[in-house]
């Protein structure tokens, strides 16, 4: 008999917006708060704690206070590394947190012949087992090499950090199939960003939603605690940080989108809450550049609005439909901008010529292909003058 958390996918310092990576960092906070609370005995993290293999110091720093919280509660930590916190060379600040003492990473691996032998980590009667994560899926072709050193009597748990076929729906992407992994009496799941379960395979989804989708689709995270001496044995904490508002809206003329929007928008009760702004649709007057974005946000800081993320993946600008005769063939560039901003008056037009200009540069010889990027977008910062 045991009780335990399940948590996955954390990503600390994976939003590059401030305001949102503070959103993850408390609600991990909160899932620490909540395990001290239930008295669990320990906490598994399948994977991705980190969103880099190397996060900032900043990032380590409040991390190693959270687990020293539960240090000093008497609460145990078995961790593996996701595609993210996984490195090639093995060596990511997983390592120091383990060195620490805060945590054990319960990866044990041995080779026999064409077989990958898994070796437990004991605690009590419980016998834990762990694989990782690693980038674009690889770990799926080495799982089905996967064999349990076995431990009799004792309750298997098996971490995973990876695609099952049953959870990817959809999705594009490699799996395994749960038939080919080794019996377990709970397999901990990481990697989808779901709340999934499939007889004793459980994914709990992430501590905080990671992208626009996420958060649109999840609101807030979470993660069980799992207690095998109850019927009911798996028990999803659900962690609400913030309230989340979804404004989906169809633009057709950008010229007055902007009001259209802000007058939605006053509609709501704004205060701090995180606004979600999805624009879409075939514009046919005026380009996404016409939308007054800076004005939305300062409407909604006036309301005291947590934070405003917006997403026009799916606004579309009619493609211009004009015809031109060219006098000078040599000349067809320079023609072709002339009639463009003729059938198309804008401000940006003026920037049309040096920026094909600033863009047209040729790598040099020996150039990595970092400082190229970085030589092109100088020249195209200049001639936007930002």
């Amino acid at each position: 008999m045991v009780k335990f958390a399940h948590m996955a996918d954390i990503h600390l310092g994976g939003w590059k917006q401030q305001e949102l990576q503070n959103l993850n960092f408390q609600s991990f906070v909160m899932a620490i708060d909540n395990c001290i609370k239930e008295k669990v005995e320990f906490v598994l993290i399948s994977g991705d704690l980190f969103d880099s293999a190397y996060p900032s110091i900043e990032i380590l720093k409040e991390t190693f206070a959270e687990f020293k919280r539960l240090k000093e509660s008497k609460i145990l930590c078995y961790i593996i590394a996701g595609s993210h916190d996984y490195s090639v060379s093995g060596k990511t600040f997983l390592d120091v947190l383990e060195k620490a003492g805060f945590c054990k990473n319960v990866e044990n691996t041995t080779e026999a012949e064409d077989k990958i032998i898994l070796n437990p980590t004991i605690y009590k009667n419980i016998a834990i087992y762990g694989y990782p994560g690693k980038k674009s899926g690889l770990e799926i072709e080495q799982l089905k090499k996967i064999k349990l050193n076995d431990a009799p009597g004792l309750f298997k748990i098996f971490m995973l950090h990876t695609t099952l076929d049953k959870a990817k729906g959809t999705l594009p992407i490699e799996s395994i199939s749960t038939d080919l992994l080794p019996p377990s009496d709970y397999y901990a799941l990481g990697h989808l960003h779901i709340d999934f379960q499939y007889q004793n395979f459980v994914y709990p989804g992430p501590i905080f939603p990671n992208n626009f989708q996420e958060l649109e689709d999840l609101h807030y995270g979470g993660f069980y605690i799992v207690d095998t001496e109850s019927q009911d044995y798996l028990k999803k904490i659900q962690l609400k940080i913030k309230e989340v508002i979804a404004l989906e809206m169809e633009i057709r003329n950008s010229l007055n989108a902007t009001e259209k929007i802000i007058s939605e928008l006053s509609k709501m009760e704004l205060e701090d809450k995180i606004i979600l702004l999805r624009l879409k649709g075939q514009m046919e007057i005026g380009t996404n550049s016409d939308i007054k974005f800076q004005q939305i946000e300062e409407f909604v800081k006036r309301k005291k609005a947590y934070f405003i993320l917006k997403n026009t993946h799916d606004l579309k600008t009619k493609e211009p439909d004009f015809e031109i005769h060219i006098e000078h063939s040599e000349n067809v560039e320079e023609e072709t901008i002339k009639a463009y901003g003729v059938e198309n008056p804008s401000d940006f037009n003026k920037f049309i010529d040096p920026l094909m200009s600033a863009l047209s540069v040729e790598k040099q010889e020996g150039e990595t292909n970092e400082n190229f990027y970085n030589r092109l977008l100088e020249g195209a910062k200049k001639v936007l003058t930002f």
